[in-house]
């Protein structure tokens, strides 16, 4: 069975991982937050995890590492966060913190008109063919041109 190492079992992490957090009611249980990177390509990808249990980072670790184990040979998911996260989900509880999860979702802008209510059903990525990508560029290495509209040069592409 799938669980943290007997001997380090209770023990608190000095610091918390991710935080706490409390529903409003208060009559729900305390949420702590966990997550897990992926970097094998030039792509980074996380997923976020939520427990009621605070797991120190040794506990979370084997956890993981246990998990790991399982899936990697056989994973059909997109990612390996996926299939870990999925794992930890199955046998340990955790709530895996992703856009099926989501009620309202906010554009928020600087001008009152691009701050409004997002249609859901979009954000969800209720289409099999979509996933949300974050992609940091250097402004020199931006083909499609920086923020006050100067068209920059990106030697990696043909002028076509």
């Amino acid at each position: 069975m799938l669980g943290p190492d007997p001997s380090l079992t209770g023990r608190v992490s000095e610091k918390p991982i991710l935080g706490l957090v409390i529903t409003r009611d208060g009559d729900a249980p305390h949420y702590y937050f966990y997550e897990l990177h992926e970097s094998d390509t030039d792509l980074f990808a996380d997923v976020l995890l939520a427990h009621e249990t605070e797991y120190d980072e040794a506990e979370f670790l084997e956890l993981v590492l246990e998990a790991r184990k399982k899936v990697i040979d056989q994973f059909e998911t997109d990612s390996l966060i996926e299939a870990v996260a999925a794992e930890l989900a199955e046998r340990a509880g955790f709530l895996i913190i992703d856009d099926s999860q989501l009620r309202v979702a906010v554009n928020v802008s600087t001008d009152d008109e691009g701050t409004f209510v997002a249609d859901v059903e979009e954000t969800r990525g209720g289409r099999d063919d979509y996933r949300t990508l974050l992609v940091d560029v250097e402004p020199d290495d931006a083909a499609w041109g920086l923020p006050d509209g100067t068209r920059v040069k990106d030697d990696r592409l043909s002028d076509e």
